[in-house]
Parts: structure tokens; C-alpha cells; sequence
């Protein structure tokens, strides 16, 4: 079988170039890349003796041969535990839909950045699929978000977004720290949005994942002949941004170097793009993002003080989902919202039983991952409701999670039955009454003004409803 060090990745692609460049990329990711031009090629290939070494495929959509989601289905049917990633040019989520409906695992578009792929290829590792279920598949959903139209009410996931709002009236720099999938990206957007530049030139770079030089040019700029392979100038992102704003995803990723000359920009306001003799002023403002705290990375000698210096003088930081699992009831139904306006997908509301899952991971995707789940399910079920059974990865982590522990916490009183409809309102009257009742401590009055109603009606109800008052 493959090794750990050397995967065995099977690429359909009739581009001699693409397939050049993805194997080149794969490999630095510990995976070996066959490369094949049709579909019946690849499916001849997956029934011989090396072929049972391969552990994912990937298909470039326009390949000739079969439709690409029927040679999906034929892979899966064929070799089930085999990985599917498909590569296309379109954006359309309708795509995205069929091809996972086909039983594919990821889907990426043209042309794909080393860090997707990269992505794409860790997430095709059998632990990774069991624990994870999806890895992002974020780029279906990137709307800019006014603040007040973020999810979420724990105390500081708000506090960052009002830190957030003040900064974006001022005229600083801003640093948002966070884990992966917090939400870092959505904010940075909404703070340049929210701006007295939002009219002005700006630019988002992802950091992550590019090579030194590409990163060096795409920031500062290059001039023609500055080093090999320089046939034509480059302006970089500082210059374009000049009295805008540029936004750095990523920040924590940057080489030694680039750091200490961004930080000398900062300082000086003049930029030298690699090869010029001579620099130029700039009024920028940066507004970035971390994965990692940087005063820690600071302390351990990983990041320039002098640039940290200048960030940070607004820092806000995003909380992990774990941390705020109270907004995954409203954070859920947000985003099948949102995944049911797609194209190709349908409305789904989620069952209790459903959500219980969902509570009791711990998320470390965040947010982001989150949202991915939802929407392999929400492409799988073809029921309204999402129940235990749409989540089969979490399932089998939890088997049945218990919903008491969510209604200790106030999570949320139970309004699906597990085969989606909704509960009788008497039922779900009683539930809110008995949650009142626990919450205040038994204390009726209090009860009786939080939900309200008068005490006779309380105890009216409590008569009718055939609750006892000391539970």
C-alpha cells in the first residue's frame, strides 16, 4: 500500500500543463500523482494492481469521457474507499451539489491555490474524514456582513464585534486574532466595509501557502529584470492600496524579512518594490488577521516586535465555537438559511435530535467547519429536517447525545420531532414553563412575570398542562 510519505494520488486531466503543475503541488504534500486523460483510462487504471494503491482521485470536470459526476458514482461504486476531489472552472454551487450528491468528497475551482489543494488533500485522510466530515467549502459562501447582521449573542463574541465596529470609524491599524475558522476573515471585510475608506482602493491577501517570492512581489512589487523570470513589472498590493486599506489574512505566516520590511512601510509610509532604485510615499491602512496570538510569537523571537507594534494598537479577538456553544442553535439555522437559497439545494429546518450532535462537538474548525457540515447534509438529506441520521461522522463520534445536558444549559426549548414536524404547541408550552420553573428557582412570581402572564394564569396553566411546580 501507498505510505504516509508517499500517497498515491491518481489525477484525471487531459491538460499536459495543468497536471504538471498539480502533480508538482501534490508532491510537496507527501503524494505521489499518476496521471491519466480520460475517464475510461482511470477506471481501467483503479481495477489493476497499482491502481489498488490509489486513495483519492482527482477529476478535472471537463474531461472527455463520462459525465464527471457518472465517474464519480462508478469510483465510489468501484472502490468506496476511495477519496473523489473534483476541479472545476465553475463557480456555480449547483455543481458543488451534484458532484457531492455523486459522492464526491471536496470541490475546487480553477485555477486552485497550493493552500486548497493542500487542504483538499489532508482532508482526504481517512481520520481526518471520520472526525471532520468536510473541510472547507467556504468559498461558496462569502458575503461582506454588516455587524449588526452577525449571529451570535455570547458576551465575547460581541464584545469583539463592538471593538470591531469602533475600529472601523478610526483611521488605524487593526490586528484580529483567532483559530482558524472564527470568523477572522468575515470581520476584517466588515471592518474595511464599515470604513471611511470603504471607497478607496483595497485588496485582501490570503498569506498562507505562498512562496516567498510570489508573496514578496504581491505585496511590495517587483520591477522588470529584478530577478529571474521578472519579463514585466509588477505593481504590488502596498502600492495599489495607496490611501485605501489592505487586508492581510494571515499574517502570522509571513517570513522574517517580509515582516521587517513591511514593518519599515508602516513606519515610513515610503515603498520599495524589489528592483527599484528608488521608493515611493504610500497612505495605506492594514487591517489583519492571526491564527495564532502574536505576542506569543513575539516573546518566542517568531515575529517582529516592531511590526507587532504597529498592529496591534486595536487588537480584537475572535472566540472559539467551543467557547460560545450557546449561538449554535441560531448559527444553524443562519446557515441553512443561507444554504437553502443556493442553487440546486432545497430548505431544510434541523430536528432536535440533530442539533444535540452538532452541541456536543467541540469544533475545531470553528465556525467555518460548522457551517461545511451543514451543508454535506443539507446536499445528502432529502428529508425537510436534518436529524441525528444527517450527521452520521458525529454520530458515530456521540451515538445518541443526550438533549437534557442543552436544556440545563437554556439552550433552547425542543420544537422538532425527530421525523422533522413540529411538536405540539401544548407540549412545547409546557416545555417553556417547566424551563422558566427550573431556571428562577422554583420562584413563581418571578416566573409568572418573565413569561408574561398573571400567577392565576400560571397556575392555570401548570392545572392544565399537568406540570408539578416543585420539578
Amino acid at each position: 500500500m501507498a505510505t504516509d510519505e508517499a500517497r498515491l494520488l491518481m489525477l484525471v486531466d487531459d491538460e499536459p500543463a495543468q497536471a504538471r503543475v498539480i502533480s508538482s503541488l501534490a508532491a510537496r504534500e507527501g503524494w505521489h500523482a499518476l496521471a491519466v486523460d480520460s475517464c475510461d483510462a482511470a477506471l481501467e487504471l483503479l481495477d489493476s494492481p497499482q491502481g489498488l494503491e490509489v486513495e483519492t482521485v482527482l477529476i478535472d470536470g471537463r474531461v472527455p469521457g463520462e459525465h464527471a459526476c457518472e465517474f464519480i458514482r462508478r469510483v465510489k461504486s468501484q472502490r468506496p474507499e476511495v477519496s473523489v476531489l473534483m476541479l472545476t472552472a465553475s463557480t456555480s454551487p449547483l455543481l458543488a451539489v451534484e458532484a457531492m450528491r455523486a459522492g464526491a468528497n471536496d470541490y475546487l475551482i480553477k485555477p486552485v491555490t497550493p493552500e486548497r489543494l493542500a487542504v483538499a488533500l489532508k482532508s482526504t485522510t481517512r481520520l481526518a474524514t471520520a472526525r471532520d466530515e468536510l473541510q472547507p467549502l467556504s468559498e461558496k459562501f462569502s458575503p461582506i456582513l454588516e455587524f449588526d447582521a452577525m449571529v451570535g449573542t455570547d458576551t465575547h463574541f460581541r464584545t469583539a464585534l463592538a471593538r470591531a465596529a469602533t475600529a472601523a470609524r478610526g483611521h488605524g491599524h487593526v490586528l484580529v486574532e483567532g483559530e482558524s475558522g472564527t470568523g477572522k476573515e468575515m470581520l476584517i471585510q466588515a471592518i474595511q466595509h464599515s470604513s471611511t475608506r470603504n471607497k478607496a482602493p483595497s485588496r485582501l491577501v490570503k498569506c498562507e501557502g505562498l512562496q516567498h517570492n510570489t508573496l514578496e512581489s504581491l505585496l511590495f512589487g517587483h520591477e522588470k529584470g529584478a530577478f529571474a523570470g521578472a519579463f514585466d513589472r509588477q505593481e504590488g498590493a502596498l502600492a495599489a492600496c495607496d490611501t485605501g486599506t489592505l487586508m492581510l489574512d494571515g499574517i502570522d505566516t509571513l517570513a522574517q524579512d517580509h515582516q521587517d520590511r513591511l514593518a519599515d512601510v508602516l513606519d515610513t509610509g515610503i515603498v520599495r518594490p524589489t528592483g527599484a532604485a528608488h521608493g515611493f510615499k504610500i497612505d495605506i491602512r492594514i487591517i489583519a488577521s492571526s491564527n495564532r496570538p502574536l505576542d506569543v510569537l513575539v516573546e518566542d523571537s517568531q515575529f517582529s516586535p516592531a511590526l507587532y507594534k504597529k498592529l496591534s494598537a486595536t487588537r480584537i479577538v475572535m472566540p472559539p465555537l467551543r467557547e460560545r456553544v450557546g449561538d449554535i442553535p441560531a448559527l444553524t439555522r443562519y446557515f441553512l438559511a443561507e444554504i437553502g437559497e443556493l442553487e440546486g439545494m432545497s430548505h431544510h429546518s434541523i430536528a432536535d435530535s440533530g442539533l444535540s450532535l452538532l452541541e456536543a462537538y467541540d469544533w475545531p474548525g470553528n465556525v467555518r467547519q460548522l457551517q461545511t457540515v451543514l451543508f454535506r447534509a443539507c446536499v445528502h438529506e432529502r428529508r425537510e429536517s436534518l436529524t441525528a441520521h444527517s450527521f452520521p461522522h458525529l454520530a458515530e463520534l456521540f451515538g445518541d447525545a443526550d438533549r437534557g445536558e442543552s436544556r440545563a444549559r437554556g439552550l433552547g426549548v425542543l420544537l422538532y420531532e425527530d421525523d422533522g414536524n413540529i411538536r405540539p404547541l401544548e407540549e412545547i408550552e409546557a416545555d417553556i414553563i417547566r424551563l422558566a420553573i427550573g431556571h428562577y428557582r422554583g420562584k413563581m412570581t418571578e416566573v409568572a412575570r418573565r413569561l408574561g402572564i398573571g400567577r392565576s394564569t400560571l397556575y392555570r396553566k401548570l392545572s392544565e398542562l399537568g406540570i408539578d411546580n416543585a420539578a
